[in-house]
Order: C-alpha cells, then sequence, then structure tokens
C-alpha cells in the first residue's frame, strides 16, 4: 500500500505518513488509557506536579553516578530539553556530598554550523547550556575529571561512538522533540531508496553517532523554544547520538513535561511502543525494541485531544 505525503513537509518522513487508524486510536486514549500502556520493558509513570517530575528526573542523573566505582566507572547521556533538571542535579551533588571522580556524563548532541559543531561561544550551544546549568554549579571538589566529560563533536564522532563501549551507561534520558525524535534522531528525508519507504527499523538501529540534517518541524520546534520564533536562526544540522549508543544503555528514559510535544504526540509514542508498532517515520516508536524504557509525564500536561477554538 502506497504511503501517504505528510501534510507538514513533503518531502519528509514524518508521523502524518502513518496509517490513519494509528494515529485516530492513539488520539482517543485518556490519560487512565496511557496508565495502562504499561508492559514488561516499557513503563509509565505520572508525576502529580512540576517539582516532583524535575526532582525525579534529576535523582536519576544521581542514581546513576552512585553505581560508579573506580574499577567500573559509569555514568548518564543527558539531554538539553528539558534542562531544568540540571541545576537541581548540582545541588543534589553539592549537598550528598557526592564525588563524581568515577563517574561519567555524554552529551546527547550539538549544533553544526559552517563545518563544525558551534563553539561554546555560541547562544544555543549544548556544551555552553550543561556548563552553566550543571558543571560549573558543582563544588570544584566534587567535580568529575574534565575527561569523564564527553560532548559530541565532528572530529571526534567514533571516539564518542566508542565510549559507549569503555564505560557503562547506566542511563540514557531524553526528551520527546514534536517530530517524535530522541536527542536528534529525526525522520529520514523523503528521496532516493527513501522515496517511496521510510527505512527500516533494522537499518535505522543501527545509526551511530552522525552529522543528520534536521526536520522542518525540528527546526520549528527549536524556534518556537529557543529562538522566539525566529526559524531562520536556527540551525538545520546537528551531530547526534545514534540509536547503535542508545541500544548500549541499560536504560532509556523520556521526560515529557508538556512544553516540548503536545497531548497528541505525548499519546502516539506510548502507544506505538506498547503495541509493537514500529515505524521510523516515528523515531521514538523504535525503542519498542529496547529492553528496559521509562515514560516519565508531568500528568497535567497530558490534557486530553480535541478541536476547539481558543
Amino acid at each position: 500500500m502506497k504511503r501517504k505525503k505528510s501534510i507538514l513537509a513533503e518531502k519528509w518522513w514524518d508521523y502524518t505518513t502513518l496509517d490513519e487508524k494509528i494515529l485516530e486510536e492513539a488520539a482517543m486514549l485518556t490519560v487512565r488509557d496511557i496508565e495502562q500502556l504499561s508492559r514488561p520493558g516499557f513503563k509509565v509513570i505520572f508525576h502529580e506536579t512540576l517539582e516532583s517530575f524535575y526532582l525525579a528526573e534529576a535523582l536519576e542523573y544521581v542514581d546513576s553516578w552512585k553505581k560508579a566505582t573506580p574499577s567500573s566507572p559509569a555514568g548518564i547521556c543527558g539531554p538539553i530539553g528539558p534542562t531544568e533538571q540540571l541545576p537541581l542535579v548540582a545541588q543534589l551533588v553539592n549537598s550528598m556530598d557526592i564525588s563524581l571522580k568515577d563517574c561519567h556524563f555524554w552529551g546527547m548532541d550539538e549544533w553544526y554550523v559552517d563545518g563544525k559543531e558551534v563553539p561554546e561561544s555560541h547562544p544555543l550551544s549544548f556544551v555552553r547550556a550543561y556548563r552553566e546549568l550543571l558543571f560549573n554549579l558543582i563544588k570544584p571538589e566534587l567535580r568529575m575529571p574534565e575527561e569523564n566529560i564527553h560532548f559530541p563533536s565532528f572530529s571526534s564522532m567514533e571516539a564518542f561512538s566508542n565510549s559507549f563501549d569503555e564505560i557503562r551507561c547506566v542511563t540514557m534520558q531524553g526528551g520527546q522533540g514534536d517530530v517524535k525524535h530522541w536527542a536528534f534522531n529525526d525522520p529520514f528525508r523523503r528521496e532516493g531508496k527513501y522515496k517511496d519507504a521510510p527505512p527500516s527499523p533494522e537499518e535505522f538501529r543501527k545509526l551511530p553517532t552522525r552529522l543528520v540534517d534536521l526536520h522542518p518541524i525540528t527546526l520549528m520546534q527549536n524556534a518556537r523554544t529557543s529562538g522566539g520564533g525566529h526559524v531562520v536562526g536556527i540551525p538545520t544540522q546537528a551531530i547526534t547520538v545514534g540509536p547503535k549508543e542508545t541500544w548500549k544503555a541499560e536504560k532509556v528514559s523520556i521526560w515529557q513535561a508538556g512544553t516540548h510535544d503536545n497531548p497528541f504526540g505525548m499519546r502516539l509514542t506510548p502507544y506505538m511502543i506498547s503495541k509493537n508498532i514500529i515505524d521510523t517515520s516515528v523515531p521514538l516508536s523504535l525503542l519498542a525494541d529496547h529492553p528496559n524504557v521509562e515514560f516519565h509525564y508531568y500528568r497535567p500536561a497530558l490534557k486530553s485531544v480535541q478541536t476547539e477554538m481558543h
């Protein structure tokens, strides 16, 4: 059966190319229905307040780092978006007097402009955000060694990828974008060998840390959340951790407070994962095959999916 064209970006794959029945069934889910999507290997967790939501996300850093030992270093891979948890992580580390000398951290991604990753001086730099919101706030005597902090760069993508074989990644955290990605694992362009069908799940799952072209939906989202809507100021490429590294993480947790994707999107991905509907036009649906996935929600953000005038 021929796949539909996207109603959002005709030259790309995205969730609007899915069978209408999948989209309709996801839209009809109540909050109670979403709660019941949990199954072995996939857990849906609700938080009643934003305070408990971001504290739980911050504690996941601490829990991951507390598993590190001199003989078995360990760490967490984390996103920019959300970011509200990062200062809380620093506060917890300082308050609990946790030494991070055997701990590791991976940044998920970074913008790419003019043939290289953006410098820390760039206002959208993820490295800059991690340092200002997290690492610079930790007491100097507790900080992890600089060599234990791994940021993806164009010149070191292979080394970055290999570090997931060398160091135990206890958790990979992420948010969910409007295009239903984690990190910048966006759907592909609808061209060449992918003109009539998106990549197979097996092909997509092998993708390592790499340079990617960003989907128009991702550009619009980041213009909304980080640029006041000024989309021409958003880079069109990025370096991102891939599914290859994601499957080396012992757990993947996705955190949704309602500031990035919308009530429909927050229903579609857990529905597809729970029902084992895997389609790379919805990249997060690949997590149906990961053995340990958690979706965390700020319950009031789920609202309902209905047409209404504002």
